[in-house]
């Protein structure tokens, strides 16, 4: 399932255009950024997902980003979220006694740090358009216990934090057209090899999907 969402994501893009586009326009995307003349723009978002194979977990999500429009259709920024994040599924009872040895919980607060590439695909700001959006970057376990999942121990050690959306852009304010909701389906992917699994290795992943709803000015 995360295999497909993502491929409909990339497959979203129209692929020549698009490159042909990004290509030709790469010199006006990196003249503002030197001369100081680019547009602020930020985001806000909240979303749920639910999670999907062994380690399961759940994610409240908020976050935020800030960060510059280089063009009509391209936005790069920088962000931060919290994510309050539930576990989902049963523990396994095979596991000896002596190797749960750490204080764990069932319920925790994740801290994603990501840079955030937004892509408008369609026609003006003042109109509704289709976006893609794509966070990664690095995501924390905050506190000292641990959460315990079929396969092991989520840690307080980075994670590599991957969360790619498609979604309907809807402008608000007729005045601004810089202001809208955005309102979008989400995957999300947590792993690393910094976690402690039960037998062999340490990579430990989550996955979940969802949904965000969200306003930019």
């Amino acid at each position: 399932m995360a295999c497909a969402l993502t491929a409909a994501l990339c497959g979203a893009v129209p692929s020549h255009a698009q490159y042909y586009e990004l290509a030709s326009q790469l010199p006006s995307l990196i003249s503002p950024a030197l001369s100081g003349s680019m547009r602020y723009k930020g985001y806000a978002d909240a979303g749920f997902t639910g999670g999907f194979t062994d380690n399961k977990a759940n994610f409240m999500s908020f976050s935020t980003s800030q960060g510059f429009q280089y063009s009509d259709w391209f936005f790069m920024g920088a962000g931060i979220g919290v994510d309050v994040t539930f576990r989902n599924n049963d523990l396994r009872t095979d596991i000896p006694e002596e190797r749960r040895n750490y204080h764990t919980t069932s319920t925790g607060v994740m801290m994603p740090v990501f840079t955030d590439f937004r892509f408008i695909l369609g026609g003006p700001q003042a109109a509704a358009n289709f976006f893609i959006d794509l966070k990664i970057g690095a995501t924390f376990l905050l506190g000292n216990n641990y959460m315990e999942f079929s396969n092991g121990y989520l840690t307080n050690n980075a994670n590599f934090y991957l969360k790619p959306s498609l979604g309907v852009r809807i402008p608000v304010n007729s005045k601004n057209p810089r202001q809208a909701i955005n309102l979008g389906l989400t995957y999300q992917l947590i792993t690393s090899n910094n976690n402690l699994t039960w037998y062999g290795g340490n990579t430990l992943t989550l996955n979940s999907i969802g949904a965000t709803v969200g306003f930019e000015w």
